[in-house]
């Protein structure tokens, strides 16, 4: 499954911690992100993840352009609900992924349901709506 990575400033450090968690599940997958959040999980995990540009920069919209093409299965987005800058990079996501069925988390109790679920196969139904998963080129 191709698995795309995105956090606000104030959540980079909690998603750091949630692949180190959960380092053994994320390992059996495709992983992508914005740049610094995927910077700082692959130097924490030694995992290896395809860098998309700074969400300033358009990574937001390099992710919701693979949502779009069917290219992402899960999106982790943690999001700081206190932070009101990056609300339209929240929306856009959150539209896509409604959109285009993709499973997709905001906060760690949401991301670990989703991630107990990857590990138990009930996210194989994206294998049969999407066949071809690909590797991400960045």
């Amino acid at each position: 499954m191709n698995i795309a990575l995105m956090s606000h400033e104030r959540k980079k450090e909690l998603m750091v911690q949630f692949c180190i968690a959960y380092c053994g599940v994320l390992a059996k997958h495709t992983l992508c992100a914005t740049s610094t959040t995927g910077r700082l999980v692959s130097e924490a995990t030694g995992l290896p993840i395809s860098l998309f540009l700074s969400h300033t920069h358009g990574g937001r919209q390099q992710i919701g352009a693979r949502i779009a093409y069917n290219e992402i299965d899960l999106v982790l987005f943690f999001s700081d609900p206190q932070s009101t800058d990056m609300d339209d990079d929240l929306k856009y996501i959150t539209r896509l992924c409604d959109q285009y069925n993709i499973p997709f988390a905001t906060n760690v109790a949401t991301a670990e349901m989703l991630i107990h679920g990857l590990e138990r196969g009930d996210l194989d139904w994206r294998d049969i709506v999407n066949p071809k998963t690909t590797p991400f080129t960045a």
